[in-house]
C-alpha cells in the first residue's frame, strides 16, 4: 500500500472524526443531521472500513423484483446458498459469503456499517420478515480469498425498507453486478439506483438474465445501450443467462459474454457473432481488484468532496446559518431585552453618610480620638431635637428604603418591558427565535417571576452592598491620587484640631439642632462632601488664600468621584436584575445565540475544512 494511500487513509479518519464533533457543535443551529446525507453514508460505511492495507472487494449482486437475483448469486457462490423463489420480492434481507478466515482477521460490523449481523445458518432465513436492518452472513470455503459476495433485496419493490437495505448495500459495495431482464432494464427505481452507482465510479458488471436466445439476440443490445444512457453506467462486463428455469434451480446455467458491439449493422440486419461461455465467479475473481478498490474510494470520495452536495454544502450551509443566528443576536443587541435606562439613583445621604463611615474607619491616633469624643457628643446632643422633630412630623420613611421602594418600581417596570419586546419578538415571525420566544412566553408565569423577584429583592442587603461599593471607590482614590487623598487627610487633622471651638461655636449660634439640615445641604454637591468630611472647618483652619488651588482641584476629582459611584451602583442594581432574568426567564439563549454564530470559527471547523483540502489535494 503505497504511503499516498495510508496518508489518505488518515485524512478519512480524521475528517470523519472532526465532522462528527462539528455536528455536536452546530447542533443549536438546527440543521437536518449527518446520519441519512449521502457524503456522509459514504464515509462512514465506505471509506471509514475499508480504507485498511488489505484490499478485498464487496461484490453485491443487485436488481429489481422477481428477476433472478439469488439465482446468479448462487451461481457466483457455488451452491444453493440463497432460497430462490417464483414469487416477487423473496429476499428481505441482504446475505453474505465471506471467504475462511476473514472473519476473524477483519470487523465486518464495520464493513457493513447499518446493519445488524447475523451469523447464516438456514437459506431461507433472509426471506423473512424483521423491521430491523439484517444481514446474514457465512463462511463458503467457494469463496474467493478476496471477495465478499453479497445478495441484496429489490431494489424497486414497493416496501421501503428494502430501498434502505439496497442504499447500505452500495454504499459498501466495490462491484456491482447488475441483474436486469427485458421487463426491468428501463425502470426508473432501477435506473435512479445505478445512477448514483456511476456517480460514485462504481464497477459494475451487467448480466442480462431470462434472455430468450437466439429470439432476443435483436433487442439485449438495445436494451444495454438505453440502460446505460439513462444511468451513466459503463460496465466492465456484459453477460446474457438464457431462460432456462430448471437449470437456474440446479446451479448449471451457462453465461455467454455478450458481445456490446453485436447492434444492428446499416442493412438493418443483426450481425451475429458466436457466444462464449464463461464462469461469472472466475472472472469476477480475476479483476484487478486493487485497481477497482482504489477506482471506487477515489469515486466515494469525489462524492463526499463534491462541492453541490458534499461536505463543502454542509460547511456551507453551516456558514449561511450561523450569519443567520448572527442577524437575530443582533436583533436582540438592537433591541435590549433587559434594558432598563432610568435606573434610580441611591440618596445623596446615604452615600455621604458610607463614606463618612469609611473615613471614620481610616482616622488613626490622637485626631481618631478628637473626632469621636466629639461626635458621641454631638449625637447625645441632638438626640432629644430628633425626638421633638419625630413627635412634631409624622414618621419619615428612611432614604434607603425609599430608594428600596424606587427600584422595584423599576423593576416592575423593566418586567413588563420584557415581556412586550417578547411577544412583539415573537410575532416578527423568526424563523430561528419564535419557537424558543413562545416556550418563554408559555412557560413560568410573570406571576411566578415577579413573586419569586419580589422575594429575591427583599432579600437583598442594600447597605452592604453600598458601603462595599464606597470602600472600592476610596480605596482607588487612595491609589489613583495620593497627594488627593493626603491634602483630605491635613483637612481632617486640621478639622480636628479646632473641634472643640467649632462644636461650641456651633451650638452656641443655634445651628446644633439644625446639623441634620445643614448635613443635607451641604451633601449636595461633590464640594460640599469634601468639606463635610473634613468637618466644616477647612476655611477657619487655612484661610480661603491656602485652599484656593489645591482645593479647586481635588473638588473636581471628588465630583468625578461622586458621580461615578453613583454610575457604578446603578449599574450593579441593574446587572443584578439581569442576570436575575438570565437565571429564570432567558436561560440559556443568549448564550445559545453566540455558541451558533461562533460555530465557523470554532476549531473542529477549521480542522475539518483544511481534512477536506488535504483529501482534494490526494485526487
Amino acid at each position: 500500500m503505497s504511503s499516498t494511500y495510508a496518508a489518505c487513509a488518515e485524512h478519512v479518519r480524521r475528517l470523519h472524526s472532526a465532522a462528527r464533533q462539528l455536528e455536536v457543535q452546530s447542533r443549536l443551529l438546527q440543521l437536518p443531521p449527518l446520519a441519512g446525507r449521502e457524503w456522509f453514508e459514504l464515509l462512514e460505511r465506505k471509506l471509514l472500513p475499508q480504507m485498511t492495507d488489505d484490499a478485498f472487494l464487496v461484490v453485491a449482486v443487485v436488481g429489481g423484483t422477481n428477476i433472478g437475483k439469488s439465482v446468479i448469486f448462487n451461481h457466483l457462490a457455488g451452491c444453493r446458498a440463497s432460497a430462490t423463489s417464483p414469487f416477487a420480492s423473496g429476499t428481505k434481507h441482504p446475505v453474505c459469503l465471506v471467504p475462511p478466515g476473514f472473519a476473524e482477521h477483519h470487523d465486518l460490523p464495520s464493513i457493513f456499517r447499518g446493519f445488524d449481523l447475523h451469523e447464516w445458518s438456514q437459506a431461507d432465513a433472509a426471506l423473512e420478515d424483521h423491521p430491523e436492518h439484517r444481514l446474514f452472513w457465512r463462511t463458503s470455503d467457494a469463496t474467493p480469498s478476496n471477495l465478499l459476495i453479497l445478495d441484496t433485496p429489490d431494489i424497486d419493490g414497493d416496501v421501503r425498507v428494502n430501498w434502505e437495505r439496497a442504499d447500505n448495500i452500495r454504499r459498501c459495495a466495490d462491484v456491482l453486478v447488475a441483474v436486469l431482464t427485458q421487463q426491468k432494464y428501463n425502470d426508473a427505481a432501477v435506473k435512479q439506483f445505478f445512477r448514483k452507482a456511476a456517480e460514485e465510479d462504481k464497477a459494475v458488471l451487467i448480466v442480462f438474465n431470462q434472455v430468450l436466445i437466439p429470439d432476443d439476440e435483436t433487442f439485449w443490445p438495445i436494451w444495454l445501450r438505453t440502460f446505460c444512457q439513462e444511468t451513466g453506467v459503463q460496465p466492465e462486463f456484459v453477460y446474457l443467462a438464457p431462460a432456462d428455469r430448471r437449470a437456474a434451480e440446479e446451479n448449471r446455467l451457462p453465461f455467454y459474454v455478450g458481445q456490446v458491439f453485436n447492434l444492428p449493422g446499416q442493412d438493418g440486419q443483426v450481425k451475429n457473432l458466436p457466444h462464449e461461455t464463461c464462469s461469472l465467479k472466475d472472472d469476477i475473481s480475476a479483476l484487478h481488484f486493487r485497481e477497482i478498490k482504489l477506482r471506487t474510494l477515489r469515486g466515494s470520495l469525489r462524492t463526499v468532496l463534491n462541492p453541490e452536495s458534499g461536505l463543502p454544502a454542509y460547511l456551507a450551509e453551516i456558514v449561511r446559518r450561523s450569519a443567520e443566528f448572527q442577524s437575530a443576536s443582533q436583533l436582540l443587541s438592537t433591541h435590549q431585552l433587559a434594558e432598563s435606562k432610568d435606573w434610580p439613583p441611591v440618596p445623596n445621604s446615604v452615600v455621604v453618610q458610607e463614606i463618612r463611615f469609611w473615613w471614620q474607619q481610616q482616622r488613626e491616633g490622637w485626631t481618631k480620638k478628637v473626632h469621636d469624643f466629639y461626635n458621641a457628643v454631638g449625637s447625645g446632643l441632638l438626640k432629644p431635637f430628633s425626638l421633638l422633630r419625630n413627635r412634631w412630623q409624622s414618621e419619615r420613611t428612611p432614604p434607603l428604603e425609599q430608594y428600596r421602594q424606587r427600584e422595584w418600581q423599576t423593576i416592575l417596570d423593566t418586567v413588563e418591558s420584557v415581556y412586550e419586546r417578547l411577544r412583539w419578538f415573537a410575532e416578527l415571525g423568526n424563523p430561528l427565535l419564535q419557537p424558543r420566544f413562545e416556550k418563554l412566553l408559555g412557560g413560568k408565569s410573570r406571576v411566578d417571576l415577579l413573586e419569586l423577584l419580589k422575594t429575591r429583592h427583599d432579600l437583598t442587603d442594600l447597605e452592604h452592598e453600598i458601603r462595599d461599593l464606597v470602600a472600592i471607590e476610596m480605596e482607588g482614590f487612595r491609589q489613583d491620587s495620593p497627594q488627593s487623598f493626603q491634602f483630605m487627610k491635613w483637612i481632617d487633622h486640621g478639622a480636628a484640631a479646632v473641634r472643640p471651638v467649632t462644636s461650641i461655636c456651633l451650638f452656641v449660634t443655634g445651628f446644633g439642632p439644625a446639623g441634620h439640615a445643614v448635613h443635607q445641604v451641604a451633601a449636595s454637591t461633590a464640594l460640599q462632601f469634601a468639606v463635610d468630611i473634613a468637618g466644616g472647618t477647612v476655611s477657619a483652619v487655612a484661610g480661603e488664600s491656602a485652599i484656593s488651588g489645591a482645593a479647586a482641584t481635588s473638588a473636581g476629582f471628588f465630583e468625578a468621584r461622586f458621580r461615578r459611584l453613583h454610575a457604578r451602583f446603578a449599574a450593579k442594581r441593574a446587572s443584578w436584575l439581569a442576570r436575575m432574568l438570565k437565571e429564570h426567564l432567558f436561560g440559556d439563549l443568549p448564550d445559545e445565540l453566540q455558541s451558533a454564530t461562533a460555530v465557523p470559527q470554532s476549531e473542529t471547523f477549521q480542522t475539518v475544512r483544511e481534512t477536506m483540502g488535504l483529501l482534494e489535494s490526494s485526487l
